[in-house]
């Protein structure tokens, strides 16, 4: 399966890039670098590297958590082309999650991000698209909630911390992925809107 795959590219890159410097700054995503080096491969090449083991172990369980099960909802709608509708979904939300922090940053040459967050933000939501009434929950919680209440929180929260600006976490790159994750899944199967509705409705009901 794709997601396997993603996790092995990210896996071996990361392993790779945590003994060379070298490596880790030429991938890394730098606004100001990619503006005005034209290194327009930043915009996904630093989706394969992480800031440490912690990081890259966290984003890969909560890949390999969503990942299979979104992979699969694409190819039960969608036959073998769901395979490349998984891929876009993962790719694409590479790219689209940055975007904002690009425009924001390009004149930062300080400005650095890593990790594949928003890409796996994007699979999360996109599972919420597929099944708002599923389950998430936490370790350092006594129970799980709906996926669209922990959609709504996760959305707030990233907001909030964007706007607040007092760690090193990409939250941008969080709540656009997740954007993107719940807009491309509606777009490729626009049906999926109106389930998604219905059953929030359900619920309250």
């Amino acid at each position: 399966m794709l997601t396997y795959l993603f996790i092995a590219i990210s896996a071996i890159f990361s392993f790779l890039a945590f003994s060379n410097q070298s490596l880790f700054d030429n991938l890394k995503f730098n606004p100001y670098i990619i503006l005005n080096r034209k290194q327009w491969y930043r915009f996904f090449s630093y989706s394969v590297i992480h800031a440490d083991w912690m990081h890259l172990m966290i984003n890969m369980f909560v890949l390999y958590s969503f990942g299979g099960i979104v992979e699969r909802y694409f190819v039960n709608y969608f036959d073998s082309k769901g395979y490349l509708y998984f891929g876009l979904l993962y790719i694409g939300s590479v790219f689209m999650s940055v975007v904002p922090s690009f425009e924001k940053h390009k004149k930062n040459a300080y400005y650095n991000a890593v990790g594949a967050s928003g890409a796996v933000s994007a699979v999360v939501f996109s599972n919420i698209i597929f099944n708002p009434m599923g389950k998430i929950g936490f370790m350092f919680l006594p129970f799980a909630m709906p996926s669209f209440v922990f959609g709504l929180l996760y959305l707030v929260y990233s907001a909030y911390m964007s706007r607040k600006g007092t760690d090193n976490i990409g939250h941008d790159a969080h709540f656009f992925g997740a954007l993107f994750g719940m807009m491309f899944t509606i777009a490729v199967k626009p049906s999926l809107f109106m389930f998604f509705i219905h059953q929030i409705q359900a619920y309250f009901n």
